[in-house]
């Protein structure tokens, strides 16, 4: 997907996938050069050098990026980077998009982003994928985060709510133990980080490249229901840097919720534009890959000329 989208507010969004297996390598540069500028307004320079800011290739071959730029100017205000997973579960195996790293212009942190940045790659991808349930993965300390997984998703564990579709599951534990086993680098834990299975919280996870992410419990961002507080704050020791890892699936229902809770009402008709892009793509791409019979295109081969 390469897909464009005005938001409210005078801004607009982009959601590359996989751009580092179609993009030129300026435009790549300049990609991973307007994420480092919004990181700059947070972190000091060169404190993050692990997944998308290192601009490797092969690593934006596997991520879905969404970036919020103004329109008059083009400068970039925030992203969302996120990490497609292929995770071995033995007999089988299961695509796992990694919510990823989220980062917002402190001074444009109440411009209404968070629907672009939390929910909407996933519904595009869920739509472009057949509308088949897409599990989703998320690694973090801050309780607005924790709750806001918790409350978009389903069947999320582990989550400050205690009902029936918040237990953990057989695949639930089965897809955390693959990913802490073969995709740490993908969040920058290091190996020397442990992992508790029953309530799924990495101890000790900033050693891995995201060292300048760590938090106290009293700066991260806290979540409106004092609920989701609480649990962070009796779940996580956050003077060793612990993280809580979350699963859940965004299905049909879900995305459906979304566009009625998330979604403001003046985006309705440019996200439906999106989604019937996404579709579209889906559905016409591979025609016209077909009909191309001058390049390659996976296992497809051109015309041999006489």
């Amino acid at each position: 997907m390469d897909i464009r989208l005005d938001i409210p507010g005078g801004y607009r969004a982009r959601i590359f996938e996989r751009p580092g297996l179609w993009m030129q390598s300026d435009e790549l540069d300049n990609l991973v050069a307007d994420l480092r500028h919004v990181a700059s307004k947070t972190l000091p320079a060169g404190d993050l050098m692990y997944g998308v800011f290192a601009g490797d290739r092969d690593r934006l071959e596997h991520s879905v990026i969404t970036l919020i730029s103004r329109r008059d100017d083009a400068t970039p205000v925030a992203f969302n980077a996120l990490a497609l997973m292929n995770v071995d579960l033995g007999h089988r195996s299961e695509e796992v998009l990694h919510l990823g790293l989220v980062m917002v212009d402190p001074g444009l942190r109440s411009q209404g982003f968070s629907w672009v940045l939390y929910g909407l790659t996933c519904v595009l991808i869920l739509f472009r994928n057949g509308m088949r349930p897409l599990w989703v993965s998320n690694v973090t300390q801050v309780p607005a985060v924790v709750g806001l997984v918790g409350q978009g998703f389903a069947r999320v564990f582990p989550t400050a709510q205690t009902g029936p579709q918040e237990r953990r599951s057989l695949l639930h534990l089965q897809l955390a133990r693959s990913i802490m086993r073969h995709h740490r680098h993908v969040f920058g834990v290091g190996p020397d980080a442990g992992f508790d299975e029953d309530r799924f919280v990495i101890t000790n996870a900033y050693t891995g490249g995201s060292d300048h992410l760590k938090k106290s419990f009293e700066n991260a961002p806290k979540h409106r229901d004092q609920i989701v507080n609480e649990f962070c704050k009796d779940q996580l020791d956050y003077d060793r840097g612990d993280d809580v890892l979350q699963l859940g699936q965004m299905d049909m229902p879900t995305a459906l919720s979304y566009f009625g809770r998330e979604v403001p009402r003046g985006s309705l008709a440019a996200l439906a534009l999106a989604v019937g892009a996404a579709v579209l793509q889906r559905l016409a791409m591979p025609l016209w890959q077909w009909a191309d019979t001058r390049r390659t295109f996976g296992i497809l081969r051109p015309r041999e000329q006489k």
